[in-house]
């Protein structure tokens, strides 16, 4: 398991969206290295982990629990043969392209070590926006990428350290407990009916995926259907 590329983005005007100034960071490109990746503080304040990367909508993307966006060779290549074109690492807006890693089969609070120093921990999944699909250029691509159920992974970062390509990645801890990452994608997207037992993840939640799992549960019961 090591990482192909790590990914870059620098803040760019385009008419497809919504964050301030009409500007995104989305649009991220291989850089050699090595990168600092460190913790860069609370939504709506922090921006991204990694050094040089712009993050432009503060408001829905970055801080502690967006740090950093990893995404699988392995899922690109899928997604290659599904669009019929080519999908360089950073594409999907990635800052790390990883092999031989089941990113979307990563439990949440799962804990990854990247070179020499950096370690991660799994906090969520991508949920697809109109920037994304605008910078995809792909009609539908909001409900084709969650039909699809390949979201890759947020993660927070636990140790701060510099990243290169080629670097390893090394699984430290796994915790007991169903919650994937694809599994709390399903749950935020098409089976909202999973969100009560995303709690089983504990303290390794967001606040607000805490906070929506337990306004679902008090609403509907662990049973409903809704």
């Amino acid at each position: 398991m090591h990482l192909i590329s790590v990914n870059l983005g620098r803040a760019t005007a385009v008419d497809y969206t919504d964050a301030p100034g009409g500007r995104t960071g989305i649009g991220k490109y291989p850089t050699p290295g090595p990168v600092r990746v460190d913790a860069p503080g609370p939504r709506g304040t922090g921006g991204s982990g990694l050094a040089g990367d712009a993050i432009c909508d503060l408001r829905h993307h970055g801080g502690h629990d967006q740090a950093v966006y990893a995404y699988a060779r392995e899922d690109l290549d899928w997604w290659e043969a599904e669009l019929g074109r080519e999908l360089p690492g950073g594409r999907f807006g990635e800052n790390l392209t990883t092999a031989g890693l089941d990113v979307n089969g990563a439990l949440v609070g799962e804990r990854w070590r990247v070179g020499r120093e950096l370690v991660l921990e799994v906090s969520a999944a991508r949920i697809p926006c109109r920037t994304f699909q605008g910078a995809l250029g792909e009609a539908g691509w909001v409900k084709r990428f969650t039909r699809a159920g390949r979201p890759g992974a947020y993660l927070r970062v636990v140790e701060p350290g510099e990243i290169a390509p080629g670097d390893p990645v090394e699984v430290l801890h796994r915790p007991d407990h169903e919650v994937t990452v694809g599994f709390w994608f399903r749950a935020h997207t098409t089976e909202r009916d999973l969100l009560p037992r995303l709690l089983a993840a504990g303290d390794a939640l967001s606040a607000a995926a805490r906070e929506k799992a337990r306004a679902h549960l008090e609403k509907y019961g662990s049973d409903a259907r809704a």
